[in-house]
């Protein structure tokens, strides 16, 4: 699937999912009914737009969660590598661990890539917010991450 196919759109149900995260435990996203949910898509644990994009996050993390809202971050990188990258930066969020892929095909966001002309499956930079209802508020793909996370909080604020 390709970016100019991106499948969830405001208005569909978030695919529901389990995943091992962070610190060796398991999230089921419709265990979180009763919050906003902000799941982040990320290509890989320790590079520097998936750093800074963490860290944006972990900044504004108490901002989130005094709208209710919950921050995931989604790669396909192991647990141990998560864990690794949350110690190594203090992030106060889960990062869910994708190795299959599964997740990242529900949401339409493991596309194919190209750099320096090899082509290749990857996960686009995205973000989703889903509501309390379980419904996708708003869709954010092809993230650049100077000043997105700033753009996710005012879209929290005003819901």
């Amino acid at each position: 699937m390709t970016s100019d196919n991106f499948s969830l759109k405001p208005g569909d149900y978030a695919p529901d999912f389990t995943l091992d995260i962070s610190g060796g435990d398991t999230l089921t996203l419709s265990n979180l009914k009763d919050k906003n949910v902000i799941l982040y898509f990320y290509p890989k644990d320790n590079t520097p737009g998936c750093t800074r994009e963490a860290q944006d996050f972990a900044e504004n993390h108490d901002a989130f969660n005094s709208c209710n809202t919950v921050i995931i971050g989604i790669s396909k990188d192991s647990v141990k590598s998560h864990d690794g990258f949350i110690e190594k930066y203090n992030l106060p969020f889960v990062l869910a661990a994708d190795v299959d892929t599964s997740v990242c095909e529900a949401y339409g966001v493991w596309v194919e890539k190209m750099n320096y002309g090899k082509t290749y499956m990857g996960i686009q930079r995205s973000t989703f917010l889903i509501g309390k209802n379980g419904i996708v508020k708003k869709v954010w793909d092809k993230v650049k991450v100077e000043g997105h996370v700033e753009e996710v909080l005012e879209t929290v604020r005003d819901l």
